[in-house]
């Protein structure tokens, strides 16, 4: 039987005023992605199947702007904080006292908006053997101190440095106590520092790049790409068709399939990785398949489709696109493609040298209409997307 989830809390704290990223409303409450940061972090911690209460940390007069960008209030708290972050986390943490929560409680900056459930994982992990963690990457650039007149003095080692990032998560009543016993003048630079300090472990899990803090008003170009200082995304599309003979090979997706009919064509016929490499070729505006391999040429003369792929990743990348996604339907009634899927989604993610998971092969029929719904051949539509 699974072991079930642990009982946790996710307390997320967005009091701040986000001044430092002017505008006219706080950062916390600006669209990031199709939706308000805030939101981000709430559906991050409601779909993980850990978390039984989660509360929103909130600044004086944001209680309409935080009820517009959650949305949906089940099972949701807004509490408001105090005047330091240390304050509006503690109210938080007094609330759940007064609840006699008993569980992990995390604490969580708005401002860090793309938490993935695979860091909450690695985090509760850590907690097993440990009163506290954080997730944090190592320091990679150079460190160096400096005088009052701009100059470099000495070069800092960076070993065992790390950027700290948020959720930092903790056993509830070591989190509670450190905040309980906390002089008034000491000073906190984060919750895993009040933990310390009260003589409790804290363990380092690995953290995510795209936890970087929203602090000034470049970083919502310069991490999301939101306006002047936009990735340069494409999106191409690609359509093939061919017939279906007695006799032929059956290539899809750079699988070879037993089949009693296979595809006609000058090359393999591969109805798959030609759709998917005129959606390359489109992405890039570098012409069709057509123009780089022309039926007309001997040399394709029965050739594997997997080569004008692979061609069309490096004319791409030529231009300084990386291949972020390919998405591929296949249309027939014949063969069944479920079987298959794991192999093609494998073989087109080594031909075009990208993550499996950035592969998407799905199929469908056409209710026995048209030439695929009677048999007579098999189609092909598919999307790639590029970034610069």
């Amino acid at each position: 039987m699974d072991k079930p989830p642990p009982n946790a809390a996710a307390i997320i704290v967005a009091a701040g005023a986000g001044s430092r990223t002017g505008g006219d409303i706080p950062k916390q409450y600006r669209i990031v992605r199709g939706k308000p940061m805030l939101r981000h972090s709430v559906d991050a911690f409601r779909a993980h199947p850990a978390f039984t209460t989660i509360i929103v940390v909130i600044g004086p007069g944001q209680d309409a702007l935080a009820a517009g960008a959650i949305g949906d209030m089940a099972g949701l708290t807004l509490i408001h904080g105090g005047a330091e972050r240390r304050n509006s986390v503690n109210n938080a943490i007094q609330y759940l006292d007064k609840l006699g929560f008993a569980g992990v409680t995390f604490i969580h900056d708005a401002a860090r908006p793309l938490l993935t459930a695979d860091v909450i994982d690695r985090l509760l992990a850590a907690l097993a053997t440990s009163g506290g963690a954080v997730p944090a990457l190592p320091v990679v650039d150079s460190l160096s101190r400096g005088n009052a007149l701009g100059n470099l003095t000495e070069t800092v080692d960076r070993e065992q440095l790390y950027r700290i990032q948020t959720p930092q998560a903790f056993h509830h009543d070591v989190i509670s106590k450190a905040h309980r016993d906390w002089k008034p003048d000491q000073i906190a630079t984060d919750d895993a520092r009040m933990v310390m300090a009260a003589r409790h472990q804290v363990i380092i899990v690995e953290g995510d790049e795209n936890l970087a803090k929203f602090t000034f008003a470049d970083d919502f170009d310069r991490q999301l790409g939101q306006s002047a200082g936009m990735h340069d995304v494409r999106t191409g599309t690609g359509y093939d068709v061919h017939r279906l003979v007695r006799g032929e090979e059956l290539w899809l997706c750079g699988i070879r399939i037993a089949h009693e009919y296979g595809l006609a064509g000058h090359s393999d016929a591969d109805v798959a990785l030609h759709a998917l490499t005129d959606a390359i070729l489109g992405a890039a505006a570098l012409g069709d398949i057509g123009d780089h391999f022309p039926p007309t040429d001997p040399q394709w003369k029965g050739a594997g489709s997997d080569r004008f792929l692979a061609h069309a990743v490096r004319l791409a990348a030529g231009r300084g696109f990386t291949l972020a996604h390919l998405d591929v339907t296949i249309i027939c009634e014949a063969p069944k493609i479920g079987p298959h899927k794991l192999a093609m989604q494998a073989r087109v993610a080594e031909i075009a040298a990208i993550e499996a998971d950035r592969v998407s092969i799905k199929a469908t029929t056409t209710e026995k209409l048209g030439f695929t719904g009677r048999g007579e051949g098999i189609a092909a539509q598919a999307i790639a997307t590029l970034v610069k």
